[in-house]
């Protein structure tokens, strides 16, 4: 590996963790909102995600730089896995800023489905690169499944509130009734 490839492979590498670390940006101010929801029983432990995605993002950058010096099916390709990044970022956004669990539920099927037709993508110009997404697709699949129970478990929980309802905001008052 020439000088330019390993730069190329250090760049696509750190544009995904810099995705992974964007997304962090709406679970750090949340925790204490996840820390109180229900979960199901095969709920890993939080100290799990973060080595998990970390790695996950490293073999995206592996398997995007190992089709980014192609030039069959490059573009298609490429856009699908842009897409997929910033579907992998607004998840957070919806699940841990919105604090919608239905709506992270949706966009992850989404999430899933175009992780999907990238590895298919991918398949055209690098084999490898396809089968690096695998695990990617693999825990975003666990995740959907994890989202969708914490979804279920607290539907009817004030801890998930639709926050363009203004019947759940809080009186201007602070709740105080003046006669």
């Amino acid at each position: 590996m020439n000088k330019l490839q390993i730069a190329k492979l250090a760049a696509a590498v750190l544009v995904c963790e810099l995705a992974g670390f964007a997304g962090s940006g709406f679970v750090s101010s949340s925790m204490r909102w996840y820390d109180g929801l229900a979960k199901p029983g095969f709920n890993p432990p939080d100290s799990v995600f973060a080595p998990v995605w970390t790695i996950l993002y490293a073999l995206m950058g592996v398997a995007v730089f190992l089709v980014w010096h192609r030039h069959r099916h490059l573009h298609r390709a490429l856009n699908l896995f842009v897409i997929q990044l910033v579907l992998n970022v607004a998840w957070n956004f919806f699940f841990f800023w919105l604090h919608r669990p239905d709506l992270a539920f949706a966009e992850i099927v989404v999430l899933f489905l175009t992780i999907l037709c990238t590895m298919l993508a991918f398949a055209k110009i690098s084999r490898p690169a396809m089968w690096l997404l695998l695990p990617y697709l693999l825990w975003v699949g666990f995740a959907a499944y994890l989202n969708f129970s914490i979804w279920q478990l607290n539907k009817d929980s004030r801890t998930i509130l639709n926050p363009f309802d203004t019947a759940l905001a809080a009186p201007a008052n602070g709740g105080l009734k003046i006669s």
